[in-house]
């Protein structure tokens, strides 16, 4: 097909050459001719030209950004601001061997040793990266981006990288537009642009030809990575992939850098001033043992080696191994974290804004009863199942033939012997299909013999949706919607056949049914008509001066596990907040089955109420501590609500499944779509996903982010707390008179490579403690470095401390050498700083059991629930055996052979941070306990 160079699609650099066989662009073709000239139809593309389509333009996917090379990602873990460090002190180090007079061999040792840290903790970082990334890939495929299309006149859902130009895709509010499409049948259709144009404003769309322009200015096309927020259409899709205007844009933006989170930000600032204290610790021990008569290249190198040991080098391979631990399990738990800060947040959420529709409950809608002219007609069977009956259907088919028109869903029917009938589109007009053909109604005889005309969809303002179609010589407008908001444009009724006013009676009759319906926990939906002249009426007057026909009661029953979530959330401290635009009994009905409201008298909202309110007024609403339930509201009352409630500093989670709660999830602090039922727009908005839609989901994730913030405290006791156990004995060394140093900085280094960093990796794939729910959330204001982490840290170190300067003046002293005597080369010596070692590494072996819970004992957590941990502190201690035995490690660590006594005082004292952390740990739960116990 030929297309002309000066089609201003083509200039834009969006367009493919199946887009037209005129040298007219689409845009400025009538609708007739666009069929013509992207080689399809109404009916859409057969499955051959589909397939061949997709073999000739290639998927409708983004070029994905290009991978460094393996070679650069391992690079870039040599450039980060520790890795610097260490590199210059290494350099440093070398520098000074080749200056010493006698060069000293111990000097190059560290110089290699500080090497090792550093290729160590790279190739950590590179292996965590990698890993990452991949995770990040397998995630993102998790949550399926499908499109509705006509494809020989069937309506499918196809994955959006199989679009090909030509296909007719369906459009409705909620959708993301797929590819760039021309626009061929409009209802109201209106479009946000805001990734293409930064517009956010709503746009309508029309089927028009339009005049030549630029590309985005277009009103009768559509282009991808926009959202449809209101109406519903066709389109013919001209351009996939790189081709389309967001490919154009998303080539130049493809190399933008990423955003660190808080948490990221706060560990970096920390780490920093940490490495500025190891400076000046490193400065303190230059000038303390500068006047023992040491060479100043020797007090140099040492105080260098010093500082080189306390920089936390392996902190932030360290914290991104334990966020991706976290996201991993999340993700096993059905919920997608997009966006790391969600699992900062999640460990301190005090509030979760839940729907109720799919998440509280099943999302799987079946019609139980029909309601028309003072009379129910019960419904059998369950699901999506067409079987089952209607009792006495007669009086209701009328009502039961407009509700299935006014729908866009459509029943699937199994596929394979373990299939089972499922709905294609909303779930409440799947139950609406499946009535009317337990009714015995044929929806397609009768939408042929009532076509359609227009529609004017639903929308969270007017509460109802209306499909006209054609009738005889005129029109009929079918319309579904709230009961209230129906009954209010309704003036006629026809029960049984009996047409008439709607009276007083009538109303109050039908208001009483629905609120009976609701109140056994049924959604209600009214159903009624509109006899019209005119093929093409406005919405005004096609939704006013109705017929109601009656009502219908559908039962979404609650899921079975969230009951067990609501009551952990509750034993957690937050605060569970149902928004519904349900009927407020319905909404009563169905947080009492799930235990979110338990006491007699709940406070329940409407969006009436809540437009009649101002912030005052809400802001003390939200503050009474009563259950709250918030129905008949919209996206609007919803972001409202959210607001008001960071307003009184609440960590806010909202839940969302619609366009228009893109606002909301967006401005919370943990916005969460729906995986399943959710659009498009509101997944793209969101920082959490629910894949399977369950407010257990939720839960889960808070249970598991709470966790994931405990394990980054847990390493950072681990690793900080022995930085103490080495730097006291030096200074206590000094400050005696002693000559030599209790601890070297290689053995410092020895204990880095050995004992840090594997053991820290498995503390942060703790698994939640049991108890991990039972506590209040965690203060958004709280750092990292709180009061109770650095006590922690002081207490356990300082323990370890104790312990090794000791032991290492016992040893000396017991001896009877003066100290002016003692060389390096001295057996009691090399025995006393071997133990000084050796006691650090045992003491951190039991260390890592200790800090592994925070108030729960280690033996009823169990010690061989960490196999890794364990694993990782067995190879310090084999470390640290080899470097006592094996003489090529005495010669370089100038150590000596420990013999089994030895071991034994060291293993007994390694033991005491364990000992002195359970019963600091027991006083913690015993003062729990008398806080509970205590009268309120």
């Amino acid at each position: 097909m030929m297309h002309s160079r000066t089609d201003p699609l083509v200039q834009g650099g969006a367009q493919s050459e199946a887009v037209h066989a005129t040298s007219v662009p689409v845009t400025q073709l009538a609708v007739g001719d666009v069929f013509t000239a992207l080689d399809t139809s109404r009916r859409g593309l057969s499955a051959a030209q589909a397939r061949a389509g997709l073999e000739s333009h290639g998927a409708n996917e983004l070029p994905r950004p290009r991978r460094r090379a393996v070679w650069r990602q391992l690079g870039a873990q040599f450039t980060d601001l520790f890795a610097v460090v260490l590199i210059v002190a290494s350099g440093i180090t070398f520098l000074a061997y080749g200056l010493e007079e006698p060069r000293d061999i111990g000097t190059l040792q560290l110089a290699v040793a500080i090497l090792g840290v550093v290729v160590l903790n790279a190739a950590i970082g590179f292996a965590q990266e990698y890993s990452a990334e991949r995770t990040a890939q397998a995630l993102a495929a998790m949550v399926p981006h499908t499109c509705r299309v006509l494809r020989g006149g069937e309506r499918l859902e196809v994955p959006a990288r199989e679009l090909v130009p030509g296909d007719m895709v369906v459009l409705e509010a909620g959708d993301a537009v797929s590819a760039d499409c021309r626009v061929v049948e409009a209802h109201e259709l209106a479009v946000n642009n805001a990734p293409l144009t930064g517009e956010s404003n709503a746009v309508g769309r029309t089927a028009d030809p339009v005049a030549a322009g630029p590309p985005l200015e277009a009103r009768n096309c559509v282009f991808m990575g926009t959202e449809v927020v209101a109406g519903s259409g066709r389109a013919v899709v001209f351009a996939t992939g790189a081709r389309t205007e967001f490919g154009r844009i998303y080539r130049l933006a493809a190399a933008a850098p990423r955003q660190k989170t808080p948490l990221q930000l706060q560990v970096a600032s920390m780490a920093r001033r940490v490495a500025g204290a190891a400076l000046a610790i490193g400065a303190l021990m230059f000038a303390v043992r500068l006047p023992t008569g040491e060479s100043p290249v020797t007090v140099f190198v040492f105080a260098l080696g010093v500082m080189v040991a306390l920089v936390p080098e392996g902190l932030p391979a360290t914290l991104s191994v334990s966020l991706a631990i976290g996201v991993r399990r999340m993700a096993r738990r059905h919920a997608l974290i997009k966006q790391l800060l969600a699992v900062e947040a999640l460990g301190s959420t005090t509030v979760v804004c839940t729907d109720k529709t799919g998440t509280l409950t099943q999302a799987e809608m079946t019609v139980t009863q029909v309601w028309a002219g003072g009379a129910a007609h019960s419904v059998s069977g369950v699901g999506y199942a067409p079987g089952g009956e209607v009792a006495d259907a007669g009086p209701v088919r009328e009502l039961l033939r407009v509700a299935g028109l006014c729908c866009n869903a459509r029943l699937v029917p199994p596929v394979g012997p373990r299939g089972h009938w499922r709905v294609l589109g909303d779930t409440t007009e799947g139950a609406l299909l499946v009535v009317a053909a337990k009714a015995g109604l044929d929806l397609d005889a009768e939408e042929a013999q009532a076509p359609r005309v227009t529609e004017f969809p639903f929308d969270s303002d007017r509460k109802l949706m209306t499909t006209v179609h054609k009738s005889g010589v005129g029109c009929q407008a079918c319309v579904k919607g709230a009961p209230v908001e129906l009954l209010a444009r309704c003036t006629d009724v026809e029960w049984a056949g009996r047409r008439g006013s709607l009276t007083g009676e009538d109303r109050a009759a039908a208001v009483a049914a629905s609120d009976a319906l609701a109140s056994q926990g049924l959604r209600v939906l009214a159903v009624a008509r509109r006899e019209l002249d005119g093929p093409r009426p406005a919405q005004d007057e096609a939704e006013s001066a109705l017929t109601l026909l009656g009502l219908v009661g559908m039962l979404d029953p609650p899921r079975p596990e969230v009951s067990d979530a609501v009551a952990a959330c509750r034993r957690a401290g937050i605060r569970i907040v149902v928004v519904t635009g349900d009927h407020p009994l319905t909404g009563e009905a169905v947080a009492r089955r799930v235990g979110i409201v338990r006491r007699p008298d709940p406070i329940v909202v409407t969006g009436a109420r809540l437009d009649a309110m101002d912030d005052e007024e809400l802001d003390a609403l939200l503050a009474e501590p009563s259950e709250l339930l918030l129905c008949r509201v919209s996206p609007e009352h919803k972001m409202r609500v959210v607001t008001a409630f960071q307003r009184r500093g609440e960590v806010v989670a909202v839940t969302g499944d619609g366009a228009n709660d893109a606002p909301a999830l967006k401005h919370a602090d943990i916005g969460v779509a729906m995986g399943v039922s959710g659009t498009d727009v509101a997944r793209e908005a969101a920082s959490m996903v629910l894949l399977d839609d369950s407010f257990a989901s939720i839960a889960a994730a808070v249970r598991l982010g709470r966790a994931v913030y405990q394990n980054i405290r847990k390493f950072l006791v681990y690793l900080f707390s022995h930085n103490i156990g080495e730097l006291v004995p030096i200074l206590a060394a000094t400050f005696a008179g002693f000559p030599l140093v209790p601890i070297s900085a290689v053995q410092i280094l020895a204990i880095d490579l050995g004992s840090d960093v594997l053991p820290a990796l498995a503390l942060g794939a703790e698994p939640p403690e049991p108890d991990v729910m039972d506590r209040l959330p965690r203060s958004r204001q709280e750092r990292l470095f709180s009061a109770a982490v650095v006590g922690r840290i002081l207490f356990l170190g300082g323990i370890q401390a104790i312990c090794v300067t000791a032991l290492f003046f016992w040893h000396i002293g017991s001896s009877g050498i003066p100290y002016d005597d003692f060389t390096e080369d001295t057996l009691v010596y090399q025995e006393a700083i071997t133990m000084v070692q050796a006691g650090i590494v045992l003491s951190q072996f039991f260390n890592a059991l200790a800090v592994r819970t925070d108030r729960q004992s280690v033996l009823k957590a169990g010690l061989l629930s960490n196999p890794a941990l364990l694993a990782a502190g067995g190879f310090g201690v084999a470390l640290m055996a080899a470097i006592s035995y094996l003489p090529p490690l005495q010669a370089v660590f100038n150590t000596a052979p420990l013999d089994a006594a030895d071991w034994a005082v060291l293993a007994g004292l390694g033991t005491l941070p364990l000992i002195a952390d359970e019963a600091r740990k027991a006083w913690l739960r015993r003062r729990a306990e008398r806080r509970k116990g205590a009268p309120r």
